[in-house]
């Protein structure tokens, strides 16, 4: 059966800020265990007045004391931009906090702009170094060897669950190589889901992690009462999206009635193209999308990111999210046995 889990944006909106933002990730947490949602994973961005989560392990901090069972981790933490010692250190403290709740999803961009990359003292060969950052990380969690000089305190042994993110086929090859789960990025550059999940699974080899493939896939899903409610609320992302190719993301806005007089032809043809997988509608459409995804992709797991203005708004749209998954995999149990 296919897992559900949440990508919350941490998003500040033209009338909150960063407290307001990380408490409603809080909150957020804390219905979406008693909806069934799996995880809830935060990302590290960095000089992003729109987003509250440029201090991933502290945030993630904030959200698991305010829940009780749901798993938290970083989707993901920019590796290159840290030396793995204090990342492990970081989660592995929260594992000691929060034990076995903790994930840890690993990417290799800035997860920024150029200018902020140098004031993070990113190293020029931080990307091509990545694959040994993360296996040095994966030292750090493991359990304490003899005679090592240097640990992680107190990460040693906690052996958090490690996973490799992308958005091109990059990610599937080391993620595979290392029998590592596998998170794709679809709900941003949906381009080579297909080809990155066939490269993951083909020449995937099982590890002391993982035995077998585990692939999740990134969807951006809206969910309201009815296809014109959510269409509205999905103006919210539209508008964003519009700003980061204009150079100038800003607050989250709330939604405006139409977006074609909010952005022009190239912005929306280029917006489209990230956004093509998106899910908008009432339950029952997004039923309906939920179950062609599943059965296009087999992917063990969704990720879903429901970028919506109000938080109460947003709640209600992931509850319907998850309404519609029940749907969707009760649906598919009964046509499987009607073919049996």
């Amino acid at each position: 059966m296919t897992k559900l889990s949440i990508l919350e944006l941490v998003r500040v909106t033209q009338d909150g800020d960063a407290r307001t933002a990380m408490d409603n990730a809080r909150d957020l947490a804390a219905h979406a265990e008693t909806w069934g949602y799996q995880r809830l994973w935060v990302a590290e961005h960095h000089n992003m007045v729109g987003i509250a989560s440029a201090a991933t392990a502290v945030v993630l901090a904030h959200i698991a004391a305010g829940s009780n069972s749901i798993r938290v981790g970083a989707g993901g933490v920019m590796l290159p931009n840290h030396a793995p010692i204090v990342i492990a250190e970081q989660f592995g403290t929260l594992e000691r906090l929060f034990p076995g709740r903790i994930d840890l999803g690993l990417g290799r961009a800035p997860g920024t702009d150029g200018l902020t990359s140098r004031a993070l003292r990113r190293g020029l060969h931080a990307v091509d170094d990545f694959p040994q950052a993360v296996l040095e990380l994966q030292a750090f969690l493991a359990p304490l060897q003899p005679g090592q000089a240097v640990q992680a305190v107190p990460a040693a042994g906690t052996e958090v669950p490690l996973w490799i993110l992308g958005s091109s086929t990059y990610g599937a090859h080391l993620a595979a190589e290392l029998g590592l789960p596998y998170a794709f990025a679809s709900h941003f550059a949906p381009e080579l889901l297909t080809p990155a999940l066939e490269i993951y699974r083909s020449r995937f080899k099982p590890s002391h992690q993982l035995n077998r493939p585990y692939a999740m896939v990134g969807v951006n899903i809206i969910a309201a009462e009815t296809d014109a409610a959510a269409q509205r609320l999905a103006t919210t992302q539209k508008m964003s999206f519009a700003n980061l190719l204009r150079g100038a993301p800003g607050l989250s806005r709330p939604p405006i009635e139409d977006i074609d007089a909010y952005w022009s032809p190239s912005e929306k043809a280029r917006a489209g193209q990230m956004l093509a997988r998106s899910i908008v509608g009432s339950t029952e459409t997004v039923t309906a999308g939920l179950r062609a995804l599943i059965a296009e992709t087999g992917a063990d797991e969704l990720m879903v990111v429901s970028d919506v203005y109000d938080h109460g708004a947003r709640l209600a749209s992931f509850e319907r999210i998850a309404q519609a998954m029940a749907a969707a995999q009760a649906s598919a149990r009964l046509g499987a046995l009607e073919t049996a």
